[in-house]
Parts: structure tokens; C-alpha cells; sequence
């Protein structure tokens, strides 16, 4: 790539050698993606995170030691902020789709998740996006999620309207925030939330700058966690 100001620094946290080994391969082709450090387990994993201090750390669910949920939810507490600073975002990289790993993983405070077998061309994407501060949720993923708070094909989340949502997380909002973020949890784009809500695009994205905003969030993930968790989507049945 022409005009590489910085390269993407990259920690990688696997239990498996050979995995490790071929995803640092993987990530060797881009141009702007460097591996700057490795680790076996969750715990020498935030030894290398505090030592390399990358700008994003890829990191496996199911590992012998600390495991990849507590690992994130150590990166992202307020004694780690306190001691070394904000964490980098965490993109949690693993074999299953299984539905209490991502909760968990989201809970944690992971902003990007993606299947092992994903194309080597969707990881360096995943992790270019992290780097900008955004999210990024495999579409398996978003499944699992979506099952994992109990919707299917014949229901559908709609915003709770009769009781204020959960209560405290939200109070911030407007009623169009709300609607917007309501919008952004059933996983529609910009594009999509404008046509459904009768605005326009432009009108959209400064409702979800303001949304992430007024939350303290950096990325729409989180900000899916938050509607899921304050109760602003609810399951309804046809």
C-alpha cells in the first residue's frame, strides 16, 4: 500500500504454536499490519500487551490457563486503565460461534470477533477496522448473538416502549437516539436506519456519533451490548 504512515501493531494471543505461527504468516503479507508480540496464554498475553503496548490484540477464546473471556475482562478493568492505560481493542479470534463465548466475550469488553476460518483477507480487514476504532462481528457471530438473546426466524426485536430502558445506561438519549440505537442492535446500516426512520444518511451518522458520544463508547459493538443489556430490545413474538 502506497502512503503507510503506520503500521498496525499486533499482539497475538493463542495456546496453539501452529496457530499462531500461520496467522502470523497470514498477517506477514499486509503492508500495514506488523506482529509485534506473541503469547500462549491469557495471562503472559497482558505481559506482552503491557510491554508492546499494540494498537490491537487478537486474541483465542479457549486456551489453557487464563482463557481469552477473563483475559479481555482483565485488559478492559479499571485497574489495568488505572496502572497502564486504556487497553487496545480486542479482537477475539476462535473456532466456535458457541452463543455463551460471544456474550461472555461481549460482556468483556471485546470489540471485534471472528471464526478461525474466516478468509486471511476478512482478519487483516477485521483488524484494520479495530484499529480505526471501529467494530467488527462475523456474520456467524451476529447469529449466535442474536440467538443468544432469543430471537428467531418467526421473532422479532422491537424497542421496548412501555417501560424506560434499563435505565440508567440510556438516560442520556433522546427518543430518535433510542430509536436509532434500537435500529443499529437489529444490525441495520446507516443506509438502512435512514430509509426505515424517513431520514437521511447524513442525519443518521451524526445520531450514532452523538449516540457513542453521550455513552462513552468507541464502537457500535458496544453500543449493541448496551441496547441488549439496559433492556431496550426485547424478544417479541408474532
Amino acid at each position: 500500500m502506497e502512503g503507510i504512515t503506520h503500521r498496525i501493531r499486533v499482539v497475538l494471543i493463542d495456546d496453539e504454536e501452529l496457530i499462531r505461527a500461520g496467522l502470523a504468516l497470514v498477517l506477514a503479507t499486509e503492508p500495514d499490519i506488523e506482529v509485534v508480540g506473541e503469547a500462549g496464554d491469557g495471562t503472559s498475553g497482558i505481559n506482552t500487551v503491557i510491554s508492546v503496548r499494540p494498537d490491537v490484540v487478537v486474541m483465542d477464546v479457549r486456551m489453557r490457563g487464563t482463557d481469552g473471556i477473563t483475559a479481555t475482562r482483565l485488559l478492559n478493568s479499571k485497574d489495568f486503565e488505572a496502572e497502564h492505560g486504556t487497553a487496545p481493542p480486542i479482537l477475539i479470534l476462535t473456532t466456535f460461534g458457541d452463543d455463551a463465548d460471544v456474550d461472555s466475550a461481549l460482556r468483556s469488553g471485546a470489540t471485534g470477533f471472528l471464526l478461525k476460518n474466516s478468509a486471511p483477507q476478512i482478519l487483516a480487514a477485521a483488524i484494520r477496522a479495530l484499529a480505526r476504532g471501529e467494530g467488527w462481528v462475523d456474520s456467524s457471530v451476529t447469529k449466535s448473538l442474536l440467538r443468544q438473546y432469543g430471537t428467531n426466524p418467526k421473532r422479532e426485536f422491537t424497542q421496548a416502549r412501555r417501560r424506560p430502558p434499563g435505565q440508567e445506561e440510556l438516560r442520556d438519549l433522546t427518543p430518535r437516539e433510542q430509536e436509532v440505537l434500537a435500529a443499529m442492535a437489529r444490525g441495520l446500516k446507516n443506509s438502512q436506519i435512514a430509509e426505515e426512520l424517513f431520514l437521511s444518511e447524513t442525519t443518521v451518522k451524526s445520531h450514532v456519533h452523538r449516540i457513542l458520544m453521550k455513552l462513552g463508547l468507541t464502537d457500535r459493538s458496544q453500543a449493541v451490548a448496551v441496547a441488549f443489556r439496559s433492556g431496550l430490545m426485547q424478544p417479541r413474538s408474532e
